[in-house]
């Protein structure tokens, strides 16, 4: 999957959206498992979402019904669109692509998340 760039992240009112993008430098057709992370200062990190090359989704509880997940494998490109944001969603979110279990994951830079109450 070659290098991840996440993009999209930025400073957005309590209840507004904003759409992240991760876009991989090599083809993610063969990719299991994509997903995004978040780190809140002082937080540990968070897993919000994965999306398998099969369709498969999960969110976590904090997210579930607000963000939605997808993968077009002919842009190589995930996104994570996140609706109904929440003060306590602010953080960095990391995106990641594993090529299966037991192999190693590759990470993005991390993009900032701040949603002002």
């Amino acid at each position: 999957q070659g290098q991840l760039v996440e993009s999209g992240g930025g400073l957005v009112q309590s209840g507004g959206s904003l759409r992240l993008s991760c876009a991989a430098s090599q083809t993610i057709f063969a990719v299991v498992y994509m997903g995004w992370y978040r780190q809140a200062p002082g937080k540990e990190r968070e897993l919000v979402a994965q999306i398998t090359g099969g369709g498969t989704t999960y969110y976590s509880d904090s997210v579930k019904g607000r963000f939605t997940i997808s993968r077009d494998n002919t842009k190589n490109t995930m996104y994570l669109q996140m609706n109904s944001l929440k003060a306590e969603d602010t953080a960095v979110y990391y995106c990641y692509a594993q090529l299966n279990l037991g192999t190693t994951r590759s990470w993005g830079q991390g993009t900032q998340v701040t949603v002002s109450s």
